[in-house]
Parts: C-alpha cells; structure tokens; sequence
C-alpha cells in the first residue's frame, strides 16, 4: 500500500514550529502552555524585581561590587577596595554580572541587584523547560508556578548574595545531564560538568554537593555499557574539576605583590580560602582548618543545623511548604515504576530531583549552622518534585476513569486517591508551618476551604462527571497547595519583612531578624552616603596629598559604607572578621614612611590586632569636631602622618 505523502507546513506553522522549538515548547502544546508560561515569567520579574531601586544590598558584597566595577584587578580577583588590596571571603564569580551591570548602568542600587532579578527568573524559565522534558506541560508549569512563590526565593533574587547564581548554574546542569541521559550523547554531559564549575565559581564547595546525584543518576540510566557510562563519568568529572579549579589555579600562580591578599586565610593561599575558610571551617570544631583564620565559621551562629533544621520555624517558611509532597512524590515515583527498563526517563528525573533534595538536607543538618537562604537551592528540585509528583498522581487518578488506562488502573491499587489525599496533607502542613507565627491567619481558611473543594471534587468523581468540574477541582487543590507560601512571598515585598540585607527571609521571621539586629547601622545602597559618612570622606580627600590609600580602616565592617559610597583604595585590616593577619604593624609602619597611606580608622566592634595596636600607639586621634561632627560613636580616626 502506498504511503499517502504528508502535507508540507506552511510558512506560519513553520515560524511557530520555530518559536515553540526555541522555547523549549514541543510542536504538540495544548493552547494554555505559552501564555501561561508567559505569566508565570511575568509574575516572577515582578515579584523579583519590585523596589529594586531600594534593594538591601549586602553591605559587605554591595561594597566589593563597586569596586571591582571600577578596577581591573579587583574585578578579577574579587577585590574588596578599588586598589584590590584584600579580596572577599568567597570567589569572585557570582559578583561578576553583578559588577559589570554597575560599570555599565552606573554606581546605582538597581544596577547591582539587576543581574540577580535576571537570575532568578532565568532559573524559572529553565526549570519549565527541563521538567517539561521529564514529565510534560502540567508538571513543568507547576514547577515553574512553584518556584517563582517560594518566599526564600523572592526575598534572596533582590539581594546580592551568591546563592542565586549557584541556583540557576545547577538548574542549567541538572538539564543538560538530563539531555545526556536522554540522549547518549557525550557533550552534554561535558556541558553539565562546566555548568556545575561555572557554579563552583559562585558558591564554591556547594555546588559540588550534586555530583554524587549527578553521577549516580547517569551509572545507573543512561543508555550504553557499564564501562561506557563509568569512563563518561570519569571524563565529566574531570571536565568539573578542571572548571572549578581553574581560578584558584590561575590566582596561585599570580606573584603575591600582582593579586590581592585572600581574605580568611592565614598564609595568603586561594586553597585555603575555598576548602579552608569556606570548606572544613564549617564542619569540624577546628577554626584554623586548612589554613582559615580563626573564627571564620560565622554562620554557626545562626542556629539553623540539626535533622529538623528545614522545618524549623525560621527555615520552615521561608522553603518547606510543599516538602513532604516532594518527599513522597520522590518515593512515589521511583517505587511505581521500578519494574520499568533501567532506562527510564520519568524515574530517572525522579531519581535526580530526589537525590538533589536529599544530599542537601543531609549536608545542612551536619554543618555548623546555615543562614535560611542556604535553603533556596533546594527550591528547585522541590519545585520539580512538586510538579513531577501531582503530574504522577494526576495520571494515576485519571486511569481509573479513561477505558484504555483499565490495565495501568488495575495495576495501580489504590493509588489513584494519591491525588486528593496529598492536597489534603500539604494544606494541613501549610497550617503547621504557620501556626506558630500566624502571620497568615487570614489565608489559613482560604487555603482549607480550596484544598476542601479540591478533595471533595475530586473523591467524589465518577463515570458522568464532567471534565470542566475535574479540571477546577485539580485547580482548587494547588492553589490550595500554593496560597499561604505565595503570601510569605509577597509579604517580603515590604522592606520590614524581607530580612537584613545580610539575611534576607520573608514574612515575620525576617522582621523578626531586622528587630534582633536594629542596633547595626542602617545599610544603604550604592552611592548614598550618610551624612557621618559624607562628611569623613570630604575630609579625608581634601586632606589626601598623594597617598595611595585613602585611609586604613579596622575590618570590613568598618570600610562597607565608605566603599559603598565612593570607589576609592581603602586599606582593609583583617578582612571581613577582622582576623586575617594582613596587613601586619610592619606592612603599615612601611606604607606610612613611604607616604602611600595617611589616615587610620578603628572600632571598638571588631578584635584588637597588632595592627590596630600600632596604629593607636603611632598615630593621633583626630577629633570629630575637626570633620563636623560632635561625636564619633563607635568609630575613631587617626592621623599617621610623619614629616617627610
């Protein structure tokens, strides 16, 4: 019989055919896939981007973002000062975009929070079409819904920290070992490998902590032999480590006096600062491991550690609204087809949100205490799990209704009441999770009564029931899921519940943070000095005759607000602690008889170092009154000069 020739498109269905391909729409999506989507992406860079003029910069980052727009060395090696002196305390690589868009736009507090609000809704758009690879356009929709309203999410995409690029660099390589599974093609398995050490760039050892997933997940489903799939691993392997690496290489093999001192080490060595200060610090009772200088671990004052550090009532809002549906679709979904060939994709991506769920809460439950926003890396695979699992528990609900499912239905039990019954169990664990604060009481009824018509409207299905009726009842029961997170997440729209700028939380925890730390001074944007500030600066620079720095000042806390303010060399002591031993009472004596440096600036917050000893027993305290001020609170100047 002769096959009957296909009709060719015509050149409007091959531009849309285009579109959707560039989209990561397949040809087939129902109507609603596009502008939902759209949406979606609109409702993110909403809530990501509203006030980004008044974002709460990080003082410590907002300080070195300036000064590596303005410096060559300091924009590479991460610079705190415009002369790159003393570097950060992490790597430079998440607070590149950051600086460029402020070498661009100009010193301006939108310009350095730009690259994150694009971040963030990048991350959305990418997790949509990866999870709708893996298990279709309802789950990938419901994934991207999920993540753009987790409250840690919203409250960390305006800020400068880190996390939100290490978030969108391993979405980006989660998909491309995704396309390697699928695929059996060896370059995107490289590419994942350079995604995870572009990663590493940004937040370090973190991004490491998929590997073993990553690996796991492509030995045990990807196409090929046994030895195949392990040489192929072996080589992406090698392909991270080569990415991750390659800073620090090129950083220790620049000559000390060509690069700045690496902040948090106590012999001036790239290593040390990655698996030292950021790195075995953090998880031993050792403070000087591998290097670190003592007492670098500052986040184990935050508390949040322990096997329920994710459902406790700081960390538990801000991320774990939708955690025990993503733990039993996890389970769920690998147990129902654990019969399937061991190349299943749907399992596979199971497996891979899963694994990425739990190597992270295993490693924050043993580490010295996590700042909440740790958690929003985690966001995506609950998104994905989230999406993934009611997609499964749809399926299995519509099979006992759908005459050419009757086998699948058969097979599956009773699993089909999955559907109700975990809308039912997460809108009670919303009312957990807030109770104790009641910051939402108001939403709690709207969530019960929708997470009521959801499970009455789908347990009562039968043979007659309309498709209109199911769809609003599957729509009622993930609002249900998704109203008390979506308003945590935009209550940090308002400044008094989106955390410190250092500790950015939304809803009342983050007040609640805002109102333990009230006694730190009020942290302002690029260019928007104080008037304290304002005025110690004109004084130093019409004092300033030919010195290479500014003035020295007592720990970066001391030099935040002045970096901020103006792109100037300001001599950092002991980096961001304070106890990194550089520069030391000879490296000043030095500085000062060379007259590269004039002014000292101390504070009694921060320890007493031989440098600050020299500097008060060397130096003259120049009173307040003398930069028109009547007091100095907690900061002294001092005048170091010496005759010529």
């Amino acid at each position: 019989m002769t096959a009957i020739p296909a009709a060719q498109p015509t050149g409007a269905q091959q531009g849309r055919r285009a579109a959707n391909r560039r989209s990561g729409l397949a040809e087939d999506g129902p109507r609603w896939e596009r502008p939902a989507l759209a949406a979606v992406l609109a409702v993110a860079t909403v809530l990501y981007s509203w006030g980004i003029g008044h974002a709460a910069l990080h003082p410590f980052y907002g300080a070195a973002i300036r000064s590596m727009a303005s410096s060559p060395r300091a924009f590479f090696f991460g610079g705190l000062d415009a002369a790159g002196s003393i570097s950060i305390d992490k790597l430079p690589g998440a607070f590149w975009p950051d600086a460029v868009s402020v070498w661009i736009f100009g010193p301006h507090t939108w310009a350095a929070a730009l690259p994150q609000v694009v971040e963030g809704v990048l991350t959305v758009w990418l997790l949509h079409r990866i999870v709708r690879a893996w298990a279709g356009p309802f789950a990938a929709l419901t994934a991207a819904l999920t993540l753009t309203l987790t409250p840690v999410t919203v409250a960390l995409n305006r800020a400068t920290i880190p996390d939100t690029a290490l978030t969108l660099l391993l979405v980006a390589a989660a998909g491309a070992l995704q396309k390697a599974v699928r695929t059996e093609r060896l370059l995107p398995l490289i590419t994942s490998g350079v995604w995870v050490g572009l990663a590493f760039q940004a937040k370090m050892l973190q991004a490491w902590l998929v590997l073993p997933v990553f690996a796991a997940v492509y030995q045990l489903v990807a196409p090929g032999t046994a030895s195949r799939r392990a040489v192929r691993v072996l080589l992406g392997g090698a392909v991270t480590l080569a990415v991750s690496c390659s800073w620090m290489l090129i950083a220790w093999l620049t000559p000390a006096t060509d690069r700045p001192y690496f902040d948090g080490t106590s012999d001036n060595d790239p290593f040390a600062l990655v698996f030292g200060y950021n790195g075995l610090s953090r998880f031993s009772s050792d403070p000087t491991a591998f290097g670190a200088v003592p007492g670098t671990a500052a986040s184990r004052t935050t508390g949040n550690t322990g096997w329920d550090m994710l459902i406790n009532h700081t960390v538990g809002p801000q991320v774990a609204w939708l955690l025990p549906l993503a733990v039993v679709a996890a389970v769920l979904g690998v147990a129902r087809r654990a019969r399937r060939p061991r190349t299943d994709r749907p399992r596979a991506g199971f497996l891979m949100w899963g694994g990425w769920l739990a190597v992270h809460i295993l490693v924050f439950s043993v580490s010295n205490g996590n700042h909440a926003y740790y958690t929003a890396v985690i966001a995506p695979a609950l998104a994905a799990l989230t999406g993934g699992g009611l997609a499964l528990f749809r399926s299995e609900y519509e099979a006992k209704y759908e005459p050419e499912q009757k086998a699948e239905y058969e097979a599956a039990g009773r699993w089909h009441m999955a559907l109700p019954t975990m809308i039912a169990l997460t809108a009670a664990w919303a009312l957990i999770l807030d109770w104790p604060t009641r910051f939402l009481s108001w939403l709690l009824p709207v969530a019960v009564m929708l997470a009521l018509c959801g499970v009455v409207g789908l347990w009562s299905r039968g043979p007659r029931t309309s498709p209109r009726r199911i769809h609003a009842a599957l729509a009622a029961g993930i609002a249900a899921t998704l109203v008390v997170p979506a308003g945590w997440a935009v209550s940090s729209l308002n400044p008094l519940y989106a955390g410190a700028a250092t500790s950015p939380m939304a809803g009342p925890v983050g007040k609640s943070y805002n109102e333990h730390h009230r006694h730190a001074p009020r942290r302002r944007g690029l260019d928007r000095p104080s008037a304290r500030d304002t005025a110690l600066l004109d004084y130093l620079t019409t004092h300033r005759h030919g010195e290479k720095y500014l003035l020295v000042t007592q720990a970066a806390y001391t030099a935040e607000p002045l970096l901020r303010a103006k792109s100037e060399p300001i001599l950092v002591m002991g980096g961001f602690t304070g106890s990194t031993p550089f520069p030391n009472a000879r490296q000043l004596d030095s500085l000062v008889t060379a007259h590269q440096l004039r002014y000292a600036l101390l504070t009694t917050q921060r320890p007493t170092t031989s440098a600050t000893t020299w500097v008060k027993s060397h130096c003259v305290r120049v009173r307040p009154t003398a930069y028109g001020l009547r007091t100095d609170g907690s900061f002294t100047l001092y005048d170091c000069a010496r005759p010529s």
